[in-house]
């Protein structure tokens, strides 16, 4: 069984930063991409960014320039460094095991950015 843990979200001021981690276990994770997603109120899940097993990256519009992610496949972990954070950057924010097909979710860590 595959599982993943959040950690990192919180409150923070619009302007600022945030990084997210996602511990994952099992041998499965350096051969797969991951992906953070992010839900708000009402609206569906959307990928935020993805990273391949060979560390290519691929961001939404709506973060380009300002989320990063990276991976260490020896610690097997998966980030996602926010900066310049907006207000409708506020969502739940998931780990996912895949890229635009997910095989498996974390449980999410919430994010709210104020105004």
């Amino acid at each position: 069984q595959v599982q993943m843990v959040e950690s990192g979200g919180g409150l923070v001021q619009a302007g600022g930063s945030l990084r997210l981690s996602c511990a994952a276990s099992g041998s499965f994770f350096r051969y797969n991409t991951m992906s953070w997603y992010r839900q708000s109120p009402g609206k569906q899940r959307e990928l935020v960014a993805s990273i391949t097993a060979g560390s290519t990256t691929n961001y939404s519009d709506a973060v380009k320039g300002r989320f990063a992610i990276s991976r260490d496949n020896a610690r097997n972990t998966v980030a996602l460094q926010m900066n310049s954070l907006k207000p409708e950057d506020t969502a739940v924010y998931y780990c996912a095991l895949g890229g635009s097909t997910v095989r498996s979710w974390g449980l999410g860590t919430q994010v709210t950015v104020s105004s």
